[in-house]
């Protein structure tokens, strides 16, 4: 048994629907499928665009938004199906007046919460398309609800896994079909939505941007999958972004250690809650091109034979650094690090690299415009404060082959931190900006 993941370019319009299809039906023969989807193309973003501008009851722009969103799912389901009364289009036309009729409302005051309940939507519709295709050429397959399968606790955009019960339900539920010998022509094959999932008392929440990934490792972990594969537009795991660094290297093979070392830098190829789920069951992870599927692709396992024989470089954007001092003598010592990392962790804020000395502390993490105000507010009630934003972060991994003054580019280096084996630079752009 096998989990794909498939992500948003991969169902982005009619021709990539119909290529995940011949994917699915080619790799179909082989045993029991699960087929874990995303949001298509740039839906998520556009739904994040809607809830803001729902939360600031900007209901023109809002309408803009959600007409569009229809009209460009409506097209691609048009472009699969020649029937204009496919039972497809009353199901699409069903989920969106659901979105319609929630977004005409008053929102409420958790944008965490109203998030959670119009960004899934993406991914309800998207499987609702992908199911009826397959149908349609001869794939008979099983849609299910995530939110019935991952079963979450309420924090809203982030929520965290209750496994017990996950596991629970997704065997439950899942092994049923998945095991199914009355069709025995070919295997069964499930479909359901990555990023989202629900809690016990049946509220939306979400996984995290990027989550699917995250999904498909749950789902193989519950159901003892014999290998996970993503599929992207990458031909696998590559030691730079391509569109930021030429002459990108392929890593055919890394070990779950050194590809959960890349996901927590921020490597987005893989999403970082990914790996450990797959690595506690010894579970492969290959990542693949839905371009050209024939291809090896990389895989993650136990082998660390080739984790350190290139450097690998991870580039975050729209960063901010902020070094905190206390007002009085102290030191920053236990008691005001206690209070600095509840702060961070109250309003949910990740930091992606921290260095303190005897009188301050500075953190560097991912400016997000609702909860960035609100921390620095937090912190500056017991700290002195001083905060630099539109910043970059370089991450290297076995630095010690990189070029690093090619990535500065004689740009100010604010704060440089090195171990044995990773060099983080967090680096000011021309567009930075200072404040106390």
């Amino acid at each position: 048994m096998r989990v794909f993941k498939f992500g948003g370019a991969s169902v982005k319009d009619p021709k990539s629907v119909r290529n995940v299809a011949e994917i699915i039906k080619h790799q179909h023969d082989t045993g029991p499928l699960v087929i874990v989807l995303s949001a298509m193309g740039k839906t998520t973003n556009a739904l994040e665009l809607l809830c803001a501008m729902f939360m600031e009851r900007n209901k023109t722009s809002m309408m803009a938004i959600f007409d569009q969103l229809k009209t460009s799912h409506l097209q691609v389901a048009k472009g699969l199906f020649s029937d204009p009364n496919h039972p497809v289009f009353s199901v699409l036309e069903q989920s969106f007046y659901q979105l319609y009729y929630y977004i005409t409302e008053e929102p409420g005051n958790n944008y965490n919460y109203e998030y959670d309940r119009i960004v899934s939507t993406g991914e309800m519709v998207s499987t609702q398309i992908l199911s009826a295709y397959l149908k349609e050429i001869g794939l008979h397959n099983y849609l299910f609800n995530a939110q019935k399968l991952v079963i979450t606790d309420a924090n809203f955009r982030d929520a965290r896994v209750d496994w017990i019960m996950s596991t629970r339900n997704i065997r439950e539920k899942l092994l049923p079909f998945l095991t199914n010998i009355e069709e025995p022509i070919l295997p069964p094959l499930v479909i359901t939505q990555g990023f989202i999932g629900g809690t016990t008392q049946g509220f939306t929440t979400t996984l995290g941007r990027e989550g699917s990934d995250f999904t498909a490792a749950i789902i193989a972990y519950a159901l003892d999958a014999s290998e996970v594969v993503i599929w992207k537009d990458v031909a696998g795991l590559l030691n730079a972004d391509p569109k930021i660094l030429r002459n990108t290297l392929l890593l055919n093979n890394i070990s779950y250690q050194e590809a959960i070392e890349l996901a927590y830098y921020g490597a987005t190829v893989i999403h970082p809650k990914t790996l450990k789920p797959l690595l506690s069951k010894n579970i492969p992870l290959r990542v693949k091109s839905f371009e050209q599927p024939n291809k090896a692709g990389s895989l993650i396992n136990q082998n660390e034979t080739y984790d350190n024989l290139v450097p690998s470089y991870i580039f975050k954007y729209n960063q901010v650094l902020v070094s905190i001092f206390p007002m009085d003598f102290s030191f920053i010592a236990e008691e005001n690090l206690s209070r600095i990392f509840a702060d961070f962790a109250r309003h949910g804020v990740r930091m992606n690299l921290m260095q303190n000395s005897a009188i301050s502390f500075s953190a560097c993490f991912d400016r997000d415009k609702t909860k960035t105000p609100a921390l620095l507010k937090d912190l500056k009630k017991n700290f002195h404060v001083k905060h630099n934003s539109n910043l970059e972060l370089v991450t290297v991994r076995h630095y010690g082959k990189a070029n690093i003054d090619e990535l500065v580019r004689g740009r100010e280096v604010l704060l440089e931190q090195k171990s044995r084996t990773t060099l983080q630079l967090v680096v000011k752009n021309d567009a930075s900006t200072s404040c106390k």
